[in-house]
């Protein structure tokens, strides 16, 4: 699931059909989903094509394949993030100021076994309890992954070819993605965290 920089928050619709639905009674947002573009939706979900669009403040509606599907999953949880190596310390030092007894990571892709998605939690778990942990290795995995070599070769359609780039951006955003329940609809929005060398937020 991609982010989608200056946007107020990310519905996550259950269905395409949701979405559009969702984009029909409010006609200022921005639907979004992954793969080739289709009729009803403003764009995909590829930060290269993400970058040229103004969202600041907007709403946007969001459908993918796997991360909102693993995200609606697990909506009753007490804490649900979504995340990437974009977020990643941010992520981090969420989860270790939660302290919570568990983190449970959930692996979206290829039904749970994209190496690019394992090698991201497995860095972000490292990074939980080792800071100084180097992001390299996983990086590494995460490029040579299936899914990036498709991206790479252009055998995806609604891509951008700076996406692999992009998306292997170490720390870019100095906020977590936090999903919640706001009424019937799961809701993602930027948790904005202190500076790295500040204190923990409360």
């Amino acid at each position: 699931m991609g982010l989608c920089p200056g946007a107020e928050k990310i519905v996550l619709a259950e269905s395409l059909d949701e979405a559009l639905a969702l984009k029909a009674r409010h006609r200022d947002w921005v639907a979004l989903k992954d793969g080739p573009p289709a009729p009803g939706f403003d764009t995909v979900n590829s930060p290269g094509l993400l970058r040229s669009l103004d969202l600041g403040g907007r709403t946007v509606v969001q459908k993918t394949t796997a991360g909102t599907v693993g995200a609606l999953a697990v909506k009753e949880a007490s804490l649900v993030l979504c995340a990437s190596f974009v977020v990643a310390e941010a992520t981090a030092r969420l989860l270790r100021t939660h302290r919570s007894d568990s983190v449970t990571f959930v692996v979206t892709g290829e039904d749970g076994q994209a190496d690019e998605d394992l090698a991201c939690a497995q860095y972000i778990a490292r990074r939980v309890t080792e800071a100084g942990t180097d992001a390299a290795e996983f990086l590494r995995r995460a490029a040579e992954s299936r899914a990036a070599v498709e991206l790479a070769e252009g055998l995806r359609q609604g891509v951008h070819p700076d996406d692999v780039a992009l998306c292997l951006e170490v720390d870019r955003f100095p906020f977590a993605m936090m999903a919640t329940l706001e009424g019937s609809l799961m809701v993602l929005r930027p948790r904005a965290m202190p500076s790295l060398v500040g204190e923990d937020p409360v």
